[in-house]
C-alpha cells in the first residue's frame, strides 16, 4: 500500500463526521479508491467488513435481501463473513457501492443507528445510472481521490527530496542548471509513469518503460469497455480518445464533432457528462469575464479537456503504434523527443492543480483586427485576486497573451507565473518558475 493522502482525508471524517455521516471515496477506476478503504480500516478499527458489490459471494449477497430490521441484518453480515462488529470500533465498507443502490439508500438508516462507521466507494459514472430510483443519503460526506500526485510519487519510489523542493521554492533563487536539469529529469519520471497506482507499482518493481507503458494501455482499454457499456455507440470513447489530440491542434476549446466525426446532437451533450463523471478527464472553462470572481463568469459551452492522469496521457500521445518503444520513452526523459509536447506539460499542470481540489479556468479574447486570439493557459483565485499562468515545454519562448493579459486586468493579477523547464528567474513582469515546483505556488495562494 503506496502511502496516500486521502488518508488523513479520511481521518478528518472519522474525527469530526462520522458517526453521523458515512464517507462516499469517489473517482475514476483504478486511482486506488478500495485499496486507500481498506488501509484506513486496518490503520483506525478494531474491526471491518468489506462487502465488494463486484464480487461477492452468495452467502453474503442474501443478507442484503432484507435490510429494515438491523439487529438480525448485522448479525446475518457478521455470521455471513465471519468477522465481529463492535459499537463504536468498527467500519463496514461498501465497495463499488453503484452496484447496489438500495444499500445505498439505506445508508441514511445504517448512520442513522449509529452503531458503526460507513465507507463507500465507487465510479460516479455508473452510481448516476443507477440511483434513478431511489433516495440518495444526504448523510454523506465526499472524498475525491485522484492519481497519485507528485509528492506522492515520491514517496512511493522512496525520493526523499520534496521537502527541499518547497525549501529551495521558499528561498526564491535560481537552484543551479546543473540541479534543475536533474530535478526537471525527475518529474518527466513521474510525468512519464503517471499516478496510476498500477503503473506506479511496475516502476517501483523495476519494470521498463514497455512494460509500464503495457499496464497503462490496460487501463486505457478498461476505461473505454466502460463507456461502451454506458453507450454502446463507442462515441464517449472517441470524446476520450480525442483529448491529447485537442490539446496538441491548439484548439480555442474542445469540440465534440471534431472528436464525434459527426454533428453534434443533444445526446452528444449527455456522453460529455458521462465522459466528466467518468473522472477520467478534467474539465477547463473560459471565463468571459476574469475580473470578477471566477466561477461568476465560467461559460458552460467552451471548455478544454485534459486527462486526469498525465501518465496515461503520455501513453495516448504514442499509441498509434502497437506499443510505446523504450527509445521514445528515453528520449522523453531526457527531453530530446523532436516534437514540441508543450500540451503534455500542460496536461500535467491541470492535473496539478486539479488534484489540489481547485478549479480549472482559463481565458481567451480576440486581437484586436485580426481573427487571431490571446490565452491565458490557467487562472487561479488568490484572496480577491486573480493569478494568471503559462506553460512552456522548453524555454520562456514568446508569452504575449500574458502580458496583454496584465495590461488589461492589471487591477485584478498579483501574480504573473510562466511555467516551464526553465530555473526560477524573472522576465519583466513575469514570475518564471519551474513546473515541479507548481505545487508550492498553489499553497501560497
Amino acid at each position: 500500500m503506496f502511502k496516500r493522502k486521502a488518508l488523513e482525508k479520511l481521518k478528518y471524517w472519522k474525527e469530526k463526521k462520522a458517526p453521523k455521516y458515512s464517507v462516499l471515496l469517489e473517482g475514476a477506476r483504478r486511482v486506488g479508491k478500495s485499496t486507500i478503504a481498506e488501509e484506513f480500516a486496518k490503520q483506525e478499527y478494531r474491526s471491518y467488513i468489506k462487502v465488494d458489490f463486484a464480487n461477492i459471494t452468495q452467502d453474503v449477497l442474501d443478507v442484503f435481501d432484507d435490510i429494515a430490521n438491523l439487529d438480525i441484518f448485522f448479525l446475518r453480515l457478521q455470521t455471513a463473513t465471519g468477522i465481529t462488529l463492535y459499537k463504536r470500533e468498527s467500519v463496514i465498507i461498501f465497495d463499488e457501492i453503484q452496484l447496489m443502490p438500495k444499500v445505498r439508500q439505506a445508508i441514511k438508516y445504517l448512520v442513522a443507528d449509529g452503531r458503526y462507521d460507513y465507507i463507500e466507494t465507487g465510479s460516479l459514472i455508473s452510481i448516476k445510472k443507477n440511483v434513478k430510483d431511489i433516495v440518495l443519503p444526504s448523510e454523506e460526506m465526499k472524498i475525491q481521490i485522484y492519481p497519485m500526485d507528485y509528492e506522492e510519487f515520491m514517496w512511493a519510489i522512496g525520493n526523499d527530496t520534496y521537502g527541499v523542493l518547497r525549501d529551495l521554492y521558499k528561498l526564491g533563487k535560481p537552484v543551479g542548471n546543473s540541479l534543475n536539469r536533474k530535478l526537471m529529469r525527475d518529474f518527466r519520471i513521474y510525468m512519464a509513469v503517471g499516478g496510476m497506482p498500477q503503473a506506479v507499482e511496475a516502476y517501483v518493481e523495476g519494470r521498463n518503460f514497455t512494460e509500464i507503458d503495457e499496464v497503462k494501455r490496460e487501463i486505457i482499454d478498461l476505461y473505454k469497455d466502460d463507456f461502451f457499456k454506458i453507450d454502446d455507440t463507442g462515441l464517449i470513447g472517441r470524446m476520450y480518445d480525442s483529448v491529447p489530440t485537442q490539446l496538441a491542434t491548439d484548439k480555442r476549446s474542445y469540440v465534440i464533432s471534431a472528436a464525434t466525426g459527426k454533428k453534434k446532437i443533444d445526446k452528444d451533450l449527455e456522453r460529455l457528462h458521462d465522459l466528466l463523471d467518468s473522472k477520467t478527464v478534467l474539465s477547463c472553462h473560459n471565463v468571459l469575464n476574469p475580473s470578477v470572481a471566477l466561477p461568476q463568469t465560467r461559460d458552460d459551452d467552451t471548455f478544454k479537456l485534459y486527462l486526469a492522469d498525465t501518465g496515461l496521457f503520455t501513453t495516448m500521445i504514442f499509441r498509434s503504434s502497437g506499443k510505446t518503444d523504450e527509445n521514445i520513452y528515453t528520449k522523453l526523459l531526457s527531453d530530446s523527443l523532436p516534437a514540441d509536447l508543450g500540451y503534455l506539460y500542460e496536461n500535467a499542470v491541470a492535473q496539478i492543480i486539479a488534484g489540489s481540489d481547485i478549479d480549472l479556468y482559463y481565458h481567451t479574447w480576440e486581437k484586436e483586427n485580426s481573427s487571431h486570439y490571446y490565452e491565458v493557459d490557467f487562472l487561479l483565485a488568490s484572496k480577491t485576486k486573480i493569478v494568471s499562468i503559462e506553460v512552456k515545454s522548453s524555454g520562456i519562448g514568446k508569452h504575449e497573451s500574458i502580458t496583454e493579459f496584465q495590461k488589461k486586468y492589471s487591477k485584478h493579477v498579483s501574480k504573473e507565473i510562466l511555467l516551464s523547464q526553465k530555473d526560477i528567474g524573472n522576465s519583466e513582469m513575469l514570475k518564471l518558475y519551474p513546473i515541479y515546483m507548481l505545487p508550492f505556488l498553489i499553497e501560497d495562494l
